[in-house]
């Protein structure tokens, strides 16, 4: 039996399968250490659900406590809470918060992370704390506040002196502790009438006392917790997004490995693409692969991993517990959830019609629900991450998360119409296999993948000009805006550029191309095209204009003499290898001759 722990907090994804979220655990890891210095100011991570915030957390938290001198006096104590969404009681909620403290400071001091395990019971707690370890004034306040919210001796809101005694402990002792908070929109919970959000407007102010927060509903964190009232301008923000497809491939490949699933190299970025880029469905999609011990060779077996995981998997069951958790902080829930389903029947790219929700409500529930009704509770859906709501231009639509809008239309079907479950998932599986192919050359899209984050990661840096057959070096702009994939600069034939990036008065226009073949003319003439169309279109808007083309077996003469003529970027597989070692990625993938 293993006598020891290499962790303090336990996190949910294996070491071989975590992806690209170092920016952000080292970001939040040197904020706290920093916050000895007293140079730290509170934050807030926001991102979509099931983006690895949680996860980012409990790996800034265990650095915190394994790599620091636990002796040190002046070493920052990390301390993880997550808010749960059942909480009524003032007093039972101060008891936890207190007691949770207590265990973090004193498994950190004496590093033993099982005392955060055991004892359970906080007079044990406290027996053992007084009996191992120096007690510093600060700490005999904690210890005495704890006591007293046992003995019910302090009378009314105990819960607003709870959230301030890290603060007031590092306060009296002028030490350090790192506050990491998950969940925290359960702060205030509506269905259940308890709010403590505006206790913390005090406690988070603290240089001595940072506060990480983070949570599972953006909508209500930022808006309405964080946006608004006691904490309004109290934080500062870290937004956490997608994967880029690159380290979406990344993760696909390391969770085929991990779990077993068979994974062409080439499929990999086209999974991190149908999952749009979010690290739980390309886990969810690979785990059911696994489990089925299909090979998702393509994308008409990748479309039914999808469906299958959508209507019956990890998927379903993640998001139906998501949406059960989130109508249930909603009055009127059984309203709520024909409301939430008739919503995501609306065509994609229109506007939510709440008349077409009265009407069907109606037709279905014989039931007359006012206008108003129906936006009060498309309002709070929209704060639970559910769909998207815009306040000043008065309309609702879907979030920008496909497979959740897929689930809801299927959960509503099967949890809301009462349709036979194995019925509505064939009928998806159906419509899924039919899925128009998205991408007809995979080694190109592949190229793409990685010429995209060469940008990213080459933002502010100058290039060596010979990785693009330039006689000068190329200077990377600060900050590229976006980059898309498959633009349109243009209507009509060929009017497409494979990679557009935007980086204000300069664009980036990429063609990638891999053919194993010399690329001809025709590549450079049509993105010359693409580039006139547009200097038509964004006028003294544009500046600087970079064409890239990548070809993995290089040009043939006549293209070369237009590439020349044109001052056109290029780069062959060795020039694109010699980026990607530049901005310290893995170069391209040996694939197979086709």
């Amino acid at each position: 039996m293993r006598q020891t722990r290499d962790w303090a907090v336990e996190p949910l994804v294996p070491d071989e399968v975590y992806t690209d979220r170092e920016e952000f655990t080292d970001l939040f890891y040197n904020a706290a250490l920093n916050a000895r210095r007293r140079r730290t100011f509170s934050a807030a991570l926001l991102g979509q659900r099931r983006m690895g915030k949680t996860e980012i957390f409990k790996r800034v938290v265990n650095r915190l406590f394994f790599e620091q001198n636990h002796t040190d006096p002046a070493a920052p104590v990390p301390v993880f809470y997550q808010f749960p969404d059942n909480v009524t009681d003032g007093k039972d909620f101060a008891l936890k918060y207190v007691r949770n403290f207590l265990r973090w400071y004193a498994a950190f001091r004496m590093r033993e992370p099982r005392i955060l395990s055991k004892p359970r019971e906080l007079h044990n707690l406290i027996s053992l704390i007084e009996e191992r370890m120096e007690i510093s004034e600060g700490l005999s306040v904690a210890i005495d506040f704890a006591r007293a919210v046992m003995n019910d001796g302090l009378g009314v809101s105990p819960e607003q002196e709870a959230v301030g005694l890290p603060r007031e402990v590092a306060a009296i002792d002028d030490s350090t502790v790192v506050m990491f908070l998950d969940e925290f929109q359960n702060t205030r919970l509506p269905n259940t009438g308890f709010s403590i959000a505006g206790f913390f407007q005090e406690a988070v102010e603290s240089p001595r006392c940072p506060h990480f927060v983070t949570g599972s509903a953006m909508s209500i964190l930022a808006d309405d917790i964080l946006g608004k009232g006691g904490l309004y301008g109290r934080f500062d923000y870290e937004r956490i997004g997608p994967l880029t497809d690159y380290w979406g491939r990344e993760l696909s490949l390391r969770a085929a490995r991990h779990y077993g699933a068979e994974l062409p190299e080439l499929m990999a970025p086209v999974v991190s693409d149908r999952c749009g880029g979010n690290p739980f469905y390309i886990s969810a999609v690979i785990r059911q692969a696994a489990k089925r011990k299909k090979r998702i060779s393509d994308e008409e077996r990748l479309s039914r991993m999808l469906a299958v995981d959508i209507s019956s998997g990890f998927i379903w069951g993640e998001l139906g517990d998501q949406v059960s958790r989130w109508i249930g902080r909603v009055n009127e829930q059984g309203i709520t959830k024909w409301i939430l389903y008739l919503a995501a029947l609306e065509e994609d790219g229109k506007d939510i019609d709440l008349e077409r929700i009265q009407n069907e409500l109606k037709r279905q529930e014989n039931t007359d629900v006012s206008l108003q009704k129906i936006r009060e509770i498309l309002i709070r859906l929209a704060r639970g991450d559910l769909l998207e709501y815009k306040a000043f231009g008065n309309w609702f639509g879907k979030i920008s998360d496909p497979i959740l809008n897929e689930f809801l239309k299927v959960w509503g079907r099967i949890e809301i119409e009462r349709q036979n479950h194995q019925q509505v998932e064939e009928k998806v599986v159906s419509r899924f296999e039919k899925t128009k192919r998205k991408f007809h050359e995979y080694k190109g899209y592949l190229a793409e993948v990685y010429m995209i984050q060469t940008l990213w990661n080459s933002q502010g840096r100058t290039l060596p000009g010979r990785y693009f057959h330039s006689d000068r070096d190329i200077v990377m702009p600060d900050r590229f805006f976006y980059i898309d994939q498959r633009h349109r600069p243009g209507a009509g034939e060929k009017m497409e550029a494979d990679i557009y990036a935007g980086a204000g008065t300069e664009v980036w226009m990429g063609e990638s191309k891999w053919r194993n073949r010399p690329v001809g003319p025709d590549v450079v003439t049509d993105l010359l095209r693409q580039a006139e169309i547009l200097k038509k279109r964004k006028g003294d808007d544009l500046r600087t204009l970079r064409l890239w083309i990548f070809s993995h077996d290089g040009l043939t003469g006549k293209a070369l003499e237009l590439v020349r003529e044109h001052g056109i970027l290029w780069s062959s597989r060795a020039e694109l290898d010699g980026l990607l070692r530049e901005v310290s990625l893995r170069k391209l993938p040996e694939l197979e001759e086709t």
